[in-house]
């Protein structure tokens, strides 16, 4: 067939203008906006009027009656069992990690606790699992570091309405297409309390779980800086992933690749039905589980920064083969156990050598020697500190009023303190 001049012009201009369309279909936000927009979520989610959002409490339905909403805002469909919303329930009591609740009676409480989810539909047929739990821990309770005599809200800015924030924020780039693979975006309850709402979703999916390519998790998201780099776990779990990171890293963001996939969040439940996962970090901090984690300390330019490259990443799994899934060693199996704490909060995406301390409790060994905040910790006793490993090693060699010293880097000075655990 012949085409007149005329003819091939206009189809090459009619396929121009479909690739800058495709190229051009999301709206650009700057840094700037994006913060703002992650802001608004976290400050209605980590507000006081919703307690914590301890899994079983009207703080947690008001936030998850928040999420859906959101959701449907967005323009995602529902993809729960009750629209938006799969509820499950767990007794305490069953899980022998956990300290059983009980009622009046005596008897095991039964909490119920939701997942809130939505899907962006595409033509084809395999979905990429996007996902951040919103509980946390209400007025304190067992997992709270806050040791004082009155109760006070946990309101979790960074442990994790961050995580959601970047969700939802997601949700909405990504709706914008195009897309080739659908999108799952879930919010989970329980993760405070041992991965329930996630591991309760695996056993439940309202998915084929064989169609996942892999799933995405943000836990702990909103203090990256200057001093600290952006974890990245489960990287172990597909050989496509370290490359395909790097690509997506267009803000240069220092990034620290752990390659298990199991950890304490929920990517942990997708690894074990052999789903290739990624857990984005950005590490402890001295207001971890404490009333002081508030949406004022969160680094609202760094989250955008993180959202950005997630969305990259999803946009190279739109178009790629369904990466392969590779078992990794658990890297928690080979940690020592010991029985004292110098009561520090270890800077675990720390790279040199040593261990450094991201915060201080009061009244604790380290507190009364005199450490501070941002000592590096290189000896322990006879014990040489070589990274947390080290670190670990040597306080399994120490029993409770055991006393020693320890040797940390102060800036530019080596300093030895006595301690006593």
């Amino acid at each position: 067939m012949k085409y007149s001049t005329f003819t091939f012009a206009k189809t090459l201009l009619s396929i121009v203008l479909i690739s800058l369309l495709a190229s051009c279909g999301k709206k650009k936000k700057s840094l700037a906006e994006l913060g703002i927009s992650l802001k608004d979520d976290v400050t209605f989610l980590a507000s006081d009027s919703l307690e914590g959002r301890e899994i079983g409490t009207e703080g947690e339905h008001k936030a998850a009656t928040y999420i859906a909403g959101r959701f449907a805002s967005i323009g995602l469909s529902p993809a729960g069992t009750d629209g938006f919303f799969q509820k499950f329930e767990v007794t305490p009591a069953q899980n022998p990690h956990e300290q059983a609740r009980v009622g009046a009676t005596g008897d095991s409480l039964t909490i119920e606790g939701t997942n809130i989810i939505g899907m962006i539909d595409s033509p084809g047929d395999e979905i990429i699992i996007i996902g951040a739990h919103y509980d946390h821990l209400g007025y304190g309770g067992m997992g709270s570091l806050y040791r004082g005599d009155s109760l006070m809200v946990h309101n979790g800015a960074d442990d994790n309405a961050s995580g959601v924030a970047v969700l939802l924020q997601l949700a909405t780039l990504l709706k914008e297409g195009p897309l080739q693979k659908d999108i799952l975006f879930i919010a989970f309850s329980g993760e405070e309390e041992g991965l329930w709402g996630s591991n309760y979703f695996t056993k439940n999916p309202t998915v084929d779980l064989g169609k996942v390519s892999a799933m995405i998790n943000m836990d702990m998201v909103g203090r990256l800086n200057e001093q600290k780099v952006l974890a990245i776990h489960g990287t172990g779990t597909s050989p496509v992933w370290e490359d395909m990171l790097n690509k997506a890293n267009a803000d240069s963001i220092p990034l620290l690749f752990r390659p298990s996939g199991v950890g304490p969040s929920d990517h942990t439940s997708f690894y074990l039905q052999d789903i290739p996962v990624l857990h984005f970090f950005t590490g402890q901090h001295e207001d971890y589980h404490r009333p002081s984690d508030d949406s004022e300390k969160l680094n609202y330019e760094g989250m955008a920064k993180i959202t950005l490259m997630i969305d990259r990443v999803v946009g190279e799994l739109n178009t790629a083969e369904k990466p392969a899934f590779t078992k990794t060693k658990d890297e928690s199996s080979d940690a020592p156990r010991f029985t004292v704490t110098l009561g520090v909060v270890p800077d675990y995406l720390f790279g040199g050598k040593g261990m450094r301390i991201d915060g201080i409790t009061d009244g604790k060994p380290a507190s009364v020697a005199g450490l501070q905040k941002g000592d590096i910790v290189v000896q322990l006793g006879d014990f040489a500190i070589d990274g947390m490993n080290g670190y670990m090693e040597a306080l399994s060699k120490f029993e409770k009023g055991a006393e020693t010293t320890v040797k940390v880097k102060r800036d530019d000075e080596e300093l030895t303190f006595p301690i006593k655990f």
